[in-house]
């Protein structure tokens, strides 16, 4: 009787057991459940606290193995200038003197709201400050259009990022013995916006610096671990940030209300040495397309845009007087002042002297 009492303990103990057991697994699969509802609420999160999806957009993607790119009629991608594919990269440009090359999607984009990730390299023999030009990821109007903003036609119409890599502004500044103030100094390799309607130039010479809508310094040259970008376009807002550092970390650069780009515009991706040379690699374009929560209301107020422009733009351009002045012209400045005082001078006391001749001659 004991012995059977035992045996039904053992199946009591034993079934509780695993009783417990799936108790605790119950428990584990619920807070999992509950994690990965947090992570995808909080990815879901838009911009300003609005509810937002994204969801990849395959054909405006570029992505390994990157089958026919440039070749096949069924591939969504055309390349251009010396720009080649391997296995591991589009490779934009080679390290060598006065190269030019682009990757150009061949379908028009229109989405209202999007997001490209960007996996890029810049890499190459030379040191820093000798080493050029740097790449450009655009959405334009036109395409497969060579030029010289970083492969790239001039007066384009759209919206341009720029990763330069060579501080042209800044050697013609050291080599007129001018410096910029802690204010104006930008730290190369610089990643900067623009939006062009198609009338306004991308100043080479200064680095873009007239038309720049902000940016940020980015040291991407010869690293070991990846490098990335996001250029986001929500509601009008355009957002730009950089995972430079390998931490797997989103840093912001820039973030711009009031930005206004048309639909039906193309992406693509553009590089150029000259002088100076580096490996301009490109590993993946990754386009999502972001979707909004909006109001009827705020739909019938959102209006068709043509033109690509931004809200005060006359903040962004860059007022000349704020050019610090070299030493040789404030010595210039400040010798004609006093001479200018001096003449100033002189005349008083001639006029004064005349004017006291002639008060004595009325008593005469």
């Amino acid at each position: 009787m004991a012995a059977t009492m035992n045996e039904k303990d053992l199946v009591r103990v034993h079934n509780g057991f695993f009783d417990l057991i799936s108790y605790q697994n119950m428990i584990k699969n619920i807070s999992l459940a509950f994690f990965f509802f947090l992570l995808t609420a909080s990815r879901s999160r838009g911009d300003e606290g609005h509810e937002m999806e994204e969801f990849l957009k395959r054909e405006h993607s570029l992505i390994k193995p990157y089958q026919g790119v440039g070749s096949a009629s069924s591939s969504h991608w055309d390349l251009m200038g010396n720009a080649m594919v391997t296995t591991e990269q589009v490779r934009l440009t080679q390290d060598m003197q006065s190269k030019q090359g682009a990757v150009w999607s061949r379908i028009p984009c229109h989405l209202k709201d999007w997001e490209l990730q960007v996996h890029f390299k810049i890499h190459g023999q030379g040191k820093k400050n000798l080493n050029g030009d740097g790449l450009a990821v655009w959405y334009t109007k036109d395409r497969m259009q060579s030029g010289p903003v970083f492969g790239n036609m001039d007066f384009f119409t759209g919206l341009g990022l720029f990763v330069d890599t060579y501080p042209n502004e800044e050697k013609q500044q050291e080599a007129q013995k001018k410096r910029y103030t802690p204010r104006t100094q930008r730290i190369f390799p610089y990643v900067s916006a623009m939006v062009g309607n198609g009338t306004v130039s991308y100043d080479h010479e200064r680095d873009g610096r007239p038309t720049e809508l902000g940016g940020c310094t980015a040291l991407v040259r010869n690293l070991n671990h990846d490098t990335f970008l996001v250029v986001r376009y929500v509601r009008r807002r355009l957002t730009v940030m950089i995972d430079i550092d390998g931490k797997h970390e989103w840093r912001d650069c820039l973030d711009l209300p009031g930005v206004w780009l048309p639909q039906g515009y193309y992406f693509g991706a553009s590089a150029i040495t000259g002088d100076l040379s580096d490996n301009h690699d490109l590993i993946s374009l990754k386009l999502y397309q972001l979707t909004v929560m909006r109001t009827a209301e705020e739909e019938k107020q959102e209006e068709e845009v043509t033109v690509p422009r931004v809200d005060n733009m006359a903040l962004f351009i860059e007022d000349e007087r704020d050019e610090p002045m070299s030493g040789v012209t404030v010595f210039f400045i400040v010798l004609f002042s006093l001479l200018g005082s001096i003449m100033l001078a002189v005349i008083a006391v001639i006029v004064y002297q005349k004017w006291k001749e002639n008060s004595r001659k009325r008593f005469y």
